[in-house]
């Protein structure tokens, strides 16, 4: 396949805004093979409460780099985007399209912008951090970072314990903030093909009360789906909490429900708040970060899909 007939389409959006649906009718359209761009989906141990497509969906169109890491790894953005191209090499050669897909906005942009090159961060450092944060609370953090990148600091919510962290971390090794470091980075690997016009890419912005709405009625169906007993399974391998795997949504409440820590009704509550407050989140971040991406903020039914995937790559 030549060059310019190397083509991807990106689909990125909030948590429940109906990615999946999109992607399958799109490689159903397209010949397409969807390639994970979630940063939860790669984990094998929590296939249901993480939403993953499901055994009859991945039987329908081929998808990759779902389930594949265990759950006591960590996936960097730089680590994924690895893998991605290794996928997406790998699809052109078959002849197929690559449709990524996928919540983690920061995956999309390391593939096309590729990611700073920081220099390793010394494990005393590193560890002195999260002990901090955990001890201190992700707020504390938040604001040492708002002296010391303040850049960095506006975009992170004062909870995002892991890339407060990282930030501070940072900025403490090298004594330049992590938003200076970001200001000198190499173009990823996707970069020419975007430049070529070779990358569709859409972002699904639903509005912010239905958002809420398909929340919480997915958190309702992953429970009746086995959630729960994905979760207690994963609880009996006693991982530390850090671990990425042990923050996704709906995993520490239902882990201090099965702790005794509190009823069903309370931990299905509380995850489900959760939940939409990171899809606001993310509405917020995709519309700042993915404003020069199409959008798509119809409401989503089988019909809209079936009429728009045949216009994606019209000119």
């Amino acid at each position: 396949m030549s060059r310019k007939l190397k083509r991807a389409l990106f689909i990125a959006g909030p948590t429940a805004s109906g990615k999946s649906a999109f992607a399958l009718k799109a490689a159903a359209a397209y010949d397409g093979v969807i390639i994970n761009a979630d940063s939860m989906q790669v984990y094998r141990d929590l296939s249901v409460i993480t939403a993953c497509p499901t055994l009859e969906e991945q039987q329908q169109v081929p998808h990759r780099l779902y389930g594949f890491l265990d759950a006591t790894e960590v996936c960097s953005a730089a680590f994924w985007a690895e893998k991605a191209m290794e996928e997406i090499r790998s699809t052109w050669s078959a002849g197929k399209l690559p449709i990524l897909v996928g919540g983690t906005g920061m995956y999309f942009k390391v593939l096309i912008d590729g990611i700073a090159k920081i220099p390793d961060i010394p494990a005393d450092i590193r560890s002195a951090v999260r002990q901090e944060c955990k001890a201190s609370g992700p707020e504390v953090l938040h604001a040492e970072l708002t002296r010391l990148d303040p850049t960095m600091a506006e975009r992170l919510a004062p909870g995002d314990s892991q890339r407060i962290s990282r930030a501070i971390e940072v900025v403490r090794a090298t004594g330049i903030p992590l938003s200076e470091w970001q200001k000198n980075t190499e173009e990823g690997p996707m970069y020419p093909f975007d430049v070529e016009g070779g990358i569709e890419k859409y972002v699904l912005l639903p509005e912010r009360s239905e958002l809420y709405a398909r929340c919480d009625r997915r958190f309702d169906l992953m429970l009746d789906c086995g959630g729960l007993d994905e979760v207690r399974e994963l609880a009996t391998r006693n991982l530390p909490t850090e671990l990425p795997i042990m923050r996704a949504l709906g995993v520490p409440s239902l882990m201090a429900h099965l702790a005794g820590e509190m009823t069903l009704q309370d931990a299905v509550e509380q995850a489900k708040m959760q939940t939409r407050r990171f899809a606001k989140r993310q509405l917020t971040w995709f519309r700042n970060q993915f404003s020069h991406w199409k959008t798509l903020n119809a409401q989503y039914s089988e019909r809209y899909f079936d009429k728009f995937v045949t216009k994606l790559f019209e000119k």
